[in-house]
């Protein structure tokens, strides 16, 4: 069996940017993997350990030398090796020599392209130690980092400045050179509780030593436990209830390597505050987390978790309650100033703000969404008044001095000067839901003035820059549409709507000067638009042929598309829809070749019964006669399950037909009418899918 150790390698820095950490660690893990594998040193595990001054791993069970490898080299073909006496030529000769043997060593290969001269030689595998640092070296390369820094004297370059480095095979230390420091067997505590030197005396108790002499939890999920469990604990024991959210945790699991929670508090008055504001001062400014009472209600309180375990902690949270004290009254003076006037009142301020060069200001974009709004809301039963009220104030509380200080309230801040102004309920929370859904997963808007404000805005901003050629190319989306289009297809379905994208794109490309906008905009637009959905439904599973065959029909309301893509995955588990698939390829290939379009549920007139001559075509005609009635109230009432259900039936019927009937015959008439028949079952079918893309 061959020998195995467990290796440590640990990388030791200044602190390394928090909201980076958890990646860099992931990478690091994954690069040495990746080198390991093309070594062919085989492993059992790799444990990650990451803190705010270290990026380390663990391999457990690691070979420790490298597995002997067969080299093959391919000289000349045989035929060209040897000369007709026998002899080895020039080209045998030279590649034996090359070898370092003669050439009746060289071994011969056979292939399927004919014979040639081989030599094959084993190289002994190395030593893992000897290769532990150039396999290091290689994995930290290829971290993602936008911007390395230089330090000292040397030229190496990584995420912050390398202060020692680690490795250790077993009991053994590696030697090396890794980003401009030599290896050792030591690591470092904390830099307060233990900033001296730790030696290391087997890489498998790098951790426990850290933790029991070092004062540093170098395991990051750990260590988010930990702080997790401090923060809810020290809440619960004054009766309060922690908000925790993911994004806060990591970041601060990652600025701390020996967590402690403390409670802080400051003056109840600035309750008076919207609570997100202070949350945002709290959550981004101070990295602290805000506490609630049993009902929700935010309370005049925080937790910080400090990366020291103090002597005096009474000091520590002095100094915590200190800071945060000015930056709430920053905030108070910012919340007082917004309100001498009405959200109406900071719309003139819009017309000095740019939204696009070539597209105006944002007052200009609030009058062409304010204008879509108000066309889209009759059409869903929303008063257009209320909607265009909405599209107008939609963009003034970015003028507003607090939304200047906290960006990340946008919207918000919206709503509550709203509301402090007395608009409507419907125009009120619009101010906010118009930015939902934020992100992948994000709640969608749910008051009808929300949802047609995030749609016209969305397909306003699509529709100008795409018109001015700025459009999304690879992984460049500086706009965001991507996201946006994906937002308005996930309102439209998930709320249902019943709007048509391609009359939408074509409202808001008419808003826009004349001339301004490309003539393809709206066919790209929309095009652009598609194809995000084909990648909303990949998401959800369903297959591309799926999606293909609805898409196919031509139908550009999503709401519909969903209707019938759920038909058509229905569908497909049923009996003999494979076959009625391969039917309908042979349909389409026979209309195609006769220059037939194909209109959902048309029935040809040139169906005429008195030329139907064959049994099976008697019967098929009269099934697709006696299905165009009962399917076409069901078309029409979107139960395209029991369209599909119904057209399952034809399965029998149209098998005969082509086992039987010969469609291209050469009575011109008869050819025509049978022609006639196939174009009416394609657009039966076409009242849901063109369901020839399916594939088996």
């Amino acid at each position: 069996m061959d020998a195995t150790s467990n290796l440590l390698v640990e990388i030791g820095t200044e602190e390394l940017p928090p909201t980076a950490l958890l990646a860099l660690s992931h990478a690091f893990v994954a690069g040495f993997r990746e080198r390991l594998d093309d070594a062919g040193i085989g492993f059992e595990t790799i444990e990650p350990f990451a803190s705010p001054r270290r990026l380390a791993l663990l391999v457990r069970g690691i070979l420790t030398r490298q597995p002997d490898r067969e080299i093959l080299r391919r000289g000349p073909a045989v035929g060209s090796a040897f000369a007709p006496d026998g002899q080895p030529t020039k080209a045998a000769l030279g590649f034996a020599g090359s070898c370092g043997v003669p050439v009746d060593a060289l071994a011969r290969e056979v292939t399927d392209k004919g014979e040639w001269l081989a030599f094959r030689s084993t190289v002994p595998g190395a030593l893992t130690a000897s290769l532990v640092p150039e396999l290091t070296d290689a994995a930290l390369a290829r971290l993602p980092i936008p911007k390395r820094m230089r330090w000292g004297e040397g030229s190496e370059e990584f995420v912050r400045p390398v202060h020692w480095v680690c490795l250790l095979l077993g009991t053994e230390a590696i030697p090396g050179r890794i980003l401009g420091t030599e290896a050792g067997r030591h690591t470092h505590g904390h830099r307060f509780h233990h900033p001296e030197p730790l030696n290391v005396p087997e890489a498998t108790e790098y951790a426990e030593l850290l933790r029991s002499c070092g004062s540093v939890e170098p395991d990051f999920k750990r260590r988010r436990d930990l702080v997790r469990s401090q923060v809810e604990a020290l809440a619960s024991a004054n009766g309060l209830r922690a908000r925790v959210d993911d994004a806060l945790l990591d970041e601060v699991t990652a600025l701390v390597e020996w967590p402690k929670a403390i409670l802080g508090r400051f003056d109840a008055a600035y309750l008076a505050i919207p609570p997100e504001v202070l949350i945002e001062t709290m959550r981004s400014n101070q990295k602290y987390f805000p506490v609630e009472d049993a009902s929700g209600a935010l309370q005049a309180s925080f937790i910080t978790v400090a990366n020291i375990e103090s002597r005096d902690p009474d000091q520590v949270r002095a100094g915590n309650e200190r800071v945060i004290r000015p930056r709430f009254a920053d905030a108070a003076f910012f919340w007082a100033q917004d309100l001498k006037q009405p959200l109406e009142g900071y719309a003139e301020r819009l017309e000095t703000v740019v939204f696009q060069d070539r597209l105006g200001t944002v007052a200009e974009k609030s009058a062409r969404v304010a204008s879509l709004a108000g066309d889209l809301a009759s059409s869903i039963g929303v008063d257009p008044d209320l909607a265009a009220r909405a599209a107008r104030l939609s963009r003034c509380d970015l003028v507003t001095s607090m939304v200047y200080e906290f960006p990340g309230l946008q919207g918000t801040m919206g709503r509550y000067y709203a509301v402090h102004a007395k608009e409507d309920p419907c125009v009120c929370a619009a101010m906010e839901e118009q930015y939902l859904p934020r992100f992948a997963g994000d709640i969608l808007p749910s008051s009808p003035c929300g949802r047609v404000l995030a749609i016209a805005d969305r397909i306003d901003t699509l529709v100008g820059i795409f018109g001015i050629g700025l459009r999304p190319t690879g992984a460049k989306d500086p706009y965001g549409l991507r996201r946006a289009s994906i937002g308005v297809l996930r309102i439209l379905i998930e709320t249902p709507l019943e709007l048509d994208l391609r009359a939408l794109i074509a409202l808001a490309a008419s808003a826009y000067p004349a001339g301004l906008l490309s003539k393809d905009v709206e066919a790209a637009a929309l095009a652009y638009v598609l194809d995000r959905l084909r990648g909303y439904y990949h998401e959800r599973g369903v297959s591309a042929d799926t999606i293909e065959a609805v898409l196919q029909t031509g139908v550009t309301i999503p709401a519909d598309l969903d209707a019938r893509l759920a038909a058509v995955t229905a569908f497909r588990s049923m009996s003999g829809s494979a076959s009625l698939a391969a039917a309908n390829k042979r349909i389409r290939n026979i209309l195609s070749k006769a220059g037939i379009d194909i209109v959902a549920g048309s029935v040809c007139p040139e169906a005429n019964g008195e030329l139907l001559k064959e049994p099976a075509e008697i019967r098929l005609a009269a099934q697709v006669d006696e299905l165009s009635s009962r399917v076409m109230p069901l078309a029409n009432a979107r139960d395209y399950v029991g369209v599909l259900s119904l057209l399952s039936d034809l399965e029998t019927d149209l098998e005969a037909f082509f086992d039987q009937v010969m469609v291209m015959v050469e009575d011109p008439n008869i050819r025509k009418n049978r022609i006639g028949l196939l174009r009416s079952l394609a657009g039966l079918f076409l009242l849901v899918a063109d369901i020839s893309r399916l594939q088996e």
